[in-house]
């Protein structure tokens, strides 16, 4: 296939409060991704780096359709950050303030704020054990693990911990240690948070697929969802990530997230790349 791409395969550098991503829009020729090209460009040493990959591609339900990758090249099912990210770059193409795509998580709507922001709503939180998924019937509130954590799906499975101070946590070890756990057969994200007012969090997280990220967005609104749910905080929640600032509103249409978007640069992955990856 690296034949259709003889001048090399365009891609955009993005980022949304540091969570970085390589987006390819794949609109009028059908999606080009696959797990070996995820993980060579994915590489930050030897191809571009990223937390994930977003492909736009054609929708006839909606504005565009978006499927994400992780950098070790799995799949991903959600990412509250890229999806503000092409929203932005589709909202400036179309010259209008709201756009709708199509993810795994289904059809869902992002606008820009006034201050130049864009809000995504991640659609409604899945909080049965099955919806998440957990491997077996638990308490979604109060899984048997250690530190009591919360699980919260939000097309992504998260396990959400509660801590006296976020900055203290071994995330490097507690993250892996935690993705694993036979508990989440699909693997899970792993967000470490504190309360530091009485609607804000401090937030730290390991994402499935890629570790460390300066910030999550589907994290972060599972981990307001699950402080709320706790009775630490209300439905509008600010969460202080180590790449910025996220603002989540939990509303009866879904989990809205607003929070900076940025285009980084443009680039393409030369033919010689590409050879053996598509």
């Amino acid at each position: 296939m690296t034949q259709a791409f003889p001048r090399g395969l365009p891609f955009m550098k993005m980022h949304g409060a540091g969570n970085d991503f390589v987006v390819i829009d794949s609109r009028g020729r059908g999606a080009v991704t696959t797990p070996a090209l995820a993980r060579a460009v994915g590489d930050r040493n030897r191809g571009v780096g990223f937390d994930q990959l977003a492909e736009i591609r054609d929708s006839d339900v909606a504005d565009f359709a978006l499927d994400f990758w992780n950098s070790d090249g799995s799949r991903a099912g959600a990412c509250g950050n890229a999806s503000r990210c092409v929203s932005d770059y589709m909202m400036q193409q179309t010259g209008r303030d709201a756009v709708s795509f199509v993810t795994q998580r289904g059809r869902l709507h992002a606008l820009r704020l006034a201050d130049g922001r864009v809000s995504v709503n991640m659609g409604a939180p899945q909080r049965d054990w099955a919806e998440v998924p957990l491997a077996h019937a638990a308490d979604t509130l109060h899984l048997p693990l250690p530190g009591d954590p919360v699980a919260i799906g939000m097309g992504n499975p998260h396990c959400v911990f509660f801590v006296a101070d976020a900055e203290a946590v071994d995330l490097p070890a507690e993250g892996r240690r935690f993705e694993t756990d036979p508990l989440f057969p699909q693997r899970t994200n792993v967000e470490f948070a504190s309360l530091t007012a009485p609607d804000r969090l401090r937030m730290r997280v390991w994402e499935r697929g890629a570790g460390i990220t300066l910030a999550c967005g589907s994290g972060a609104c599972a981990t307001a969802v699950a402080a709320h749910l706790r009775g630490l905080t209300g439905r509008h929640v600010t969460l202080d990530l180590d790449g910025g600032v996220l603002e989540i509103d939990w509303r009866d249409d879904g989990v809205w997230m607003a929070g900076p978007v940025a285009r980084s640069f443009d680039g393409v992955l030369p033919p010689a790349f590409l050879d053996g990856l598509l």
